[in-house]
C-alpha cells in the first residue's frame, strides 16, 4: 500500500506501508522437527492461540501456504 509522508508545511512525498513481518522458528512435536516461517504479527498472535500445528493446517486451507 503506498500513501504520503506529510510534513509540518504540509509538504507530500510518497511512502510505502510494508507489512509487519517476523522471521521465526517454530516447533512441531508431531513431526520432531523446526520449522521457519515468516508470519506477520497477527499470525503470532494466532500461533499464540491456537497452536502451531493448528495455525499450520487452517492456513493451508485458506490457501496461504503452498509447499507445506
Amino acid at each position: 500500500m503506498v500513501g504520503n509522508n506529510v510534513s509540518h508545511s504540509k509538504r507530500r512525498t510518497k511512502r510505502r506501508f510494508d507489512i509487519n513481518l517476523f522471521k521465526k522458528k517454530f516447533y512441531l512435536p508431531e513431526e520432531d522437527r523446526w520449522v521457519n516461517l515468516r508470519v506477520s504479527a497477527a499470525g503470532l498472535r494466532m500461533i499464540n492461540k491456537v497452536g502451531v500445528s493448528a495455525a499450520l493446517k487452517g492456513a493451508k486451507e485458506k490457501g496461504f501456504i503452498t509447499n507445506y
